[in-house]
């Protein structure tokens, strides 16, 4: 399959010039390695911790190690050899040099306290995730998603997505192997990704004893993404405690499978909802532990509007993420179940977000955003995205959307 070009490219590549060591996380299967060994060409030496014989090697004599596979270097999977790291350091305080090692880890729960505690400093850290639509579309170089004019005209190329191939899009998911020439088989894939995800990284590097328990937690999430987060209701569902279940959920989050959205809130409004919302970072992965065998069956199902809300969300966050920014996202709801489903916050303004599973919302859609002026926060300008067929304003702050902008 010929490479496609990533968004995350041009960030990387300038922080390597000013860092030492790059570490490259995200969840297992998003195209780390084949991200990092284009960008390195022949230029630098490459080592996989997957590799039992090199594991050994870089575990039991990490110095031999680094003589064998010079600087500058890739090493992948770093997570499986954190004897590696100390020697990292002093090679880069020997010889400091931007761009030295490139490093990538799937785990990142277990690696990120090795390598904050040993490279402080020294280390500059981003993450990838599957494939945006963006790079899908061949237009990878788009700003993160910002509901405003002089962003939203970069994406005008590619903002026609009808509901069967939207859904298609949501059920399939974004990992790289099902958008080769000749795509994985969808179920064979997912199955063993999951019993890979259980079996190599969950049980080796979280001490998961039941992977059964934690096989129905994992379905329990997914069959609750896009809702607000009920910790007490996923642990009866798995037959689980609530410590085993905050722990579980922890693993999630930070091996980026999901992504808890928090609340916006101020000391000013005591009213507002402060429980996390809960979102699945890969639809196509909730779609098969939820079992709906087809996109047409998932657009038609109780959970359509949820997953179409995933989807957004995840999209947003990866338009962030891979230009190496944090993605400044929260969502508002107060105890008078008033909603807005995203408020994004950048330079002091918050930026409304409505998502509808609707080809012509109104301006009912957005009454909600009015509540947001109590909030004694500049108001910028809001969106609806929805299956609208055109990018065009509701009023004169708010503008209609096409999903296909995204």
């Amino acid at each position: 399959m010929p490479y496609k070009t990533r968004t995350l490219e041009i960030f990387f590549l300038q922080a390597s010039q000013q860092f030492p060591v790059m570490l490259l996380t995200g969840p297992r299967q998003t195209g780390k390695t084949t991200f990092l060994r284009h960008l390195a060409g022949k230029e630098r030496s490459y080592a996989t911790l997957d590799d039992p014989m090199l594991r050994a090697l870089a575990r039991e004599e990490p110095a031999l190690f680094l003589q064998r596979f010079t600087s500058p270097v890739l090493i992948d999977e770093i997570q499986y050899a954190p004897q590696l790291l100390p020697h990292i350091k002093m090679a880069v305080d020997n010889e400091p040099q931007a761009g030295k090692f490139w490093l990538t880890g799937s785990q990142q729960f277990h690696l990120m306290k090795g390598v904050t505690e040993s490279l402080a400093g020294r280390v500059g850290v981003v993450s990838l995730l599957g494939f945006s639509q963006r790079e899908l579309f061949d237009t990878p170089s788009a700003e993160p998603f910002l509901p405003i004019p002089e962003v939203m005209k970069q994406r005008t190329e590619s903002w026609q997505l009808l509901l069967p191939e939207l859904y298609r899009k949501i059920w399939l998911g974004s990992f790289p192997a099902l958008h080769q020439e000749n795509p994985a088989d969808h179920d064979l894939f997912y199955s063993s990704y999951v019993q890979t995800y259980l079996q190599r990284d969950v049980r080796d590097l979280a001490n998961v004893g039941d992977e059964s328990a934690f096989l129905r937690f994992l379905r329990s999430c997914a069959a609750r993404t896009g809702q607000m987060l009920n910790i007490l209701d996923l642990c009866r569902n798995s037959d689980i405690n609530h410590a085993t279940g905050k722990r579980w959920l922890s693993i999630l989050e930070n091996s980026g499978i999901v992504y808890l959205l928090e609340p916006w809130h101020t000391n000013i409004n005591k009213r507002v909802v402060k429980t996390p919302k809960l979102f699945f970072l890969d639809t196509g992965l909730a779609a098969w532990l939820t079992e709906w065998t087809s996109p047409e069956t998932l657009e038609a199902g109780a959970m359509s509007g949820g997953f179409l809300e995933s989807w957004v969300v995840s999209e947003i966050i990866k338009s962030w993420w891979h230009n190496g920014k944090r993605a400044p996202i929260y969502y508002y709801r107060d105890k008078d179940a008033k909603e807005v489903d995203l408020l994004i916050h950048q330079n002091g303004t918050l930026y409304p977000v409505e998502i509808k599973k609707s080809a012509s919302p109104g301006k009912d859609a957005i009454r909600h955003f009015e509540v947001l002026q109590t909030l004694k926060q500049p108001i910028g300008q809001g969106c609806i995205i929805s299956l609208a067929p055109m990018y065009l304003p509701i009023t004169s702050t708010i503008d209609n959307v096409p999903v296909g902008m995204v």
